[in-house]
């Protein structure tokens, strides 16, 4: 029998037995990690860069994009690593510190986004009341609460998961660590019951916060069909369906991995969808992002026609 003191090492899911699909996998996470380092690095520098992006919305994408960045880069270089180098273990360590930054990095992107759907609630459904109602203060301090608490329950939920003893093996099934898979190795009743009520008292503040969400949505869809234009309400649709799209991408991935049936757990399956819910919506936010917002589009495309300028100018001085 081991416990969490003595326990040197835990095992992850390997991504696929054969050493062809492992260095498949790996080529494939780091394209991933490199386009969403991209990507979201494009959107910090526009929105740090150009003045017509200093907006509230803004300021919340900047934040946002910062928290792309650190779901990636907290889950996939470790699964990089251990396809490169034909291995699935994690130090007890270093798990505990990949479970820390995951549950700090999604809680805090989870508040963003529900932050910036009150945004769009204000701006549609109270535009008089923008400037009073998400000043630069107010969005500071909104931004801050959701850090900090996405920190704190990061920090609550990594100290009473490490804290359990641990006595049934050292395979988590799962190719980051997380809490579920922890749990199965839990060998204390009373332990495993304080962090399922840490775990369930987490659902009722997200859930609270998904029913913020539908009811803001709500009310802005009946001020946008109040509009009397077409070109008015295709304008006002246009700032909301971004937000919409990457709310919808986040909660239906995390919701179907977390609230799937036991009985169904499959390890190809398990592995497709903690890949869909932890790797894809950061990656593929900063897309949606820019696919609708003309104003960032217009700005990355002047970074870029920038960035080209200056590497043909470099090319031409030393060629």
């Amino acid at each position: 029998m081991s416990n969490s003191s003595s326990m040197a090492q835990f095992l992850l899911l390997a991504l696929a037995d054969r050493r062809e699909l492992q260095l498949l996998h790996f080529w494939l996470f780091l394209a991933i990690s490199l386009a969403a380092l991209l990507a979201n690095g494009l959107i910090l520098s526009a929105v740090a860069c150009d003045h017509h992006l200093h907006t509230p919305m803004g300021f919340f994408l900047l934040n946002l994009s910062l928290t792309d960045l650190g779901c990636i880069y907290t889950t996939v270089p470790k699964a990089m690593h251990n396809s490169l180098q034909n291995t699935t273990t994690i130090s007890y360590t270093g798990c505990a510190a990949q479970l820390f930054f995951f549950l700090f990095f999604m809680s805090t992107e989870y508040f963003l986004l529900t932050i910036m759907c009150y945004d769009r609630y204000v701006a549609i459904c109270k535009p008089l009341h923008y400037g009073t109602l998400l000043g630069s203060r107010a969005c500071a301090h909104m931004a801050a609460a959701a850090w900090a608490t996405g920190f704190l329950n990061a920090l609550l939920h990594t100290a009473n998961t490490f804290s359990l003893p641990l006595c049934q093996g050292n395979a988590l099934g799962q190719f980051f660590c997380e809490i579920p898979p922890i749990l199965k190795l839990s060998c204390s009743h009373s332990g495993y019951l304080g962090e399922i009520g840490l775990l369930l008292f987490s659902v009722c503040l997200e859930f609270g916060c998904f029913i913020f969400i539908v009811f803001s949505y709500v009310q802005i869809f009946r001020a946008v069909l109040r509009i009397p234009s077409q070109q008015g309400q295709h304008k006002a649709f246009s700032t909301c369906l971004p937000h919409l799209a990457v709310v919808s991408l986040f909660i239906s991935t995390s919701f179907f991995a977390y609230l799937k049936p036991s009985s169904t757990s499959i390890p190809s399956l398990d592995l497709v969808v903690s890949v869909l819910y932890s790797v894809v919506p950061p990656a593929l936010n900063p897309l949606i992002y820019s696919l609708r917002n003309q104003e960032l589009k217009l700005s990355l495309r002047k970074i870029i026609q920038f960035s080209f300028f200056w590497v043909r100018a470099y090319n031409k001085v030393i060629g």
